[in-house]
C-alpha cells in the first residue's frame, strides 16, 4: 500500500467523436519512467470506477492508468440523440487514442472489449495492446439475455443502496463484495426523489439489442487482423462466453494469451486480484517484449 500512496490521481476529460464530454481518472506515479499508457474500458452498464483498484495496481509499476467512462455513462455525456451504437463507441475510442498521443494498451471488458477490438482490427496500430475481458466476437445469447435482464430489472430505481446491494449479488452470488454498501455510490445516481438508479443512460439499454452492435460477422473479421499483443480473459463459470467462444478468437489471433480465472461474466468484481495480477504479467511479459523488439529493429 506504500507505494500506492504516492500516486498521483486526477480526474480530466476528453472529447469523443461528436464533441461529446468523456470524463476519465488518471493515475500516474511521479518522478518514475513511464512504462506506457494503460486505457481500461468498462462493460455496457458499468463506468470508470469498475476498475479503479487494477489502476492504482498499474500505476505502482510504472504505467500511466486512465480508466474511462463511456458515452452515455457514469460522468460522461449523454448522447443528444441517444445514439449508442458500436459504431459511435469506436469512433469515441479513436478520438480518445489520437489525444493520447500514443497507442495506449487497451484493457475492454464486454462493451469496451467489443470497441476495443473492432478499433484495432480496423484501424491496426490502434492499440499498443489488447486485453479483452470476457468477450469473443460470438457470445452466447442466454446469457447476453440475462445481463439484459438485469440491467432492466429496476426501471423505477431503488430505494436504498442496501436494495443495489441486493440485486448486485443475486446476478453474481459469488461477488467478493466488502459489504459496505457506500462503495455502490460510484455506479448510482440518486434523483430528487431519493430513489436510487444506475448510472447509465436508459438510452443505452434500448440501443443494445441493435443486432449491429453485436455483429458477429465484422467481430470476426476485426480478430482476423488484429497483430498486438492480445490477452483474452475468460471467466470459467462466464455463460457469455463460452470455451469454444474462446477458441474461435485464439485460432484468429494465434498470437494470443488465454487466461481463465475462476469467475462469472462480471470478472474484476468476482476476483479482482487474480485478474489483476494476470494482467500485469501479461504487461510486463507480452507488451514491454514488443515494444522492446520494435525498438531494436
Amino acid at each position: 500500500m506504500a507505494a500506492e500512496e504516492h500516486l498521483h490521481h486526477e480526474r480530466i476529460t476528453f472529447r469523443g467523436a461528436r464533441g461529446a464530454r468523456l470524463v476519465a481518472d488518471r493515475w500516474r506515479r511521479p518522478a518514475t519512467p513511464e512504462r506506457g499508457v494503460v486505457l481500461l474500458t468498462h462493460g455496457g452498464g458499468q463506468t470508470r470506477h469498475s476498475w479503479a483498484r487494477t489502476a492504482r495496481k498499474l500505476a505502482t509499476d510504472g504505467w500511466v492508468a486512465l480508466t474511462l467512462d463511456a458515452r452515455g455513462h457514469g460522468d460522461s455525456e449523454w448522447s443528444a440523440d441517444g445514439e449508442y451504437t458500436l459504431d459511435g463507441f469506436v469512433a469515441d475510442l479513436y478520438a480518445v487514442v489520437d489525444t493520447i498521443g500514443r497507442p495506449p494498451v487497451v484493457v475492454g471488458a464486454s462493451l469496451g472489449g467489443r470497441t476495443a477490438l473492432v478499433a484495432e482490427g480496423e484501424r491496426p496500430g490502434t492499440t499498443a495492446g489488447l486485453v479483452l475481458v470476457d468477450i469473443a466476437p460470438r457470445v452466447d445469447a442466454a446469457g447476453q439475455a440475462r445481463v439484459r435482464a438485469f440491467m432492466a430489472g429496476a426501471p423505477d430505481g431503488f430505494s436504498s443502496l442496501e436494495e443495489v446491494a441486493e440485486a448486485v449479488n443475486a446476478y453474481s452470488p459469488r461477488r467478493r463484495g466488502s459489504g459496505n454498501v457506500e462503495g455502490l455510490r460510484k455506479n448510482v445516481r440518486q434523483r430528487a426523489d431519493g430513489r436510487w438508479y444506475w448510472h447509465w443512460d436508459p438510452r443505452f439499454l434500448e440501443a443494445s439489442t441493435d443486432e449491429q452492435n453485436f455483429a458477429v460477422d465484422r467481430l470476426l473479421r476485426a480478430a482476423g487482423n488484429v497483430s498486438a499483443p492480445t490477452m483474452l480473459v475468460r471467466g470459467s463459470r462466464s455463460d457469455m462466453v463460452t470455451a469454444e467462444a474462446a477458441n474461435e478468437l485464439l485460432e484468429l489471433v494465434p498470437s494470443a494469451r488465454l487466461v481463465e480465472v475462476a469467475a462469472g461474466h462480471m470478472i474484476t468484481g468476482d476476483d479482482n486480484d487474480v485478474f489483476t495480477s494476470q494482467l500485469r504479467d501479461f504487461l510486463a511479459e507480452r507488451v514491454q517484449h514488443a515494444d522492446r523488439v520494435r525498438e531494436n529493429g
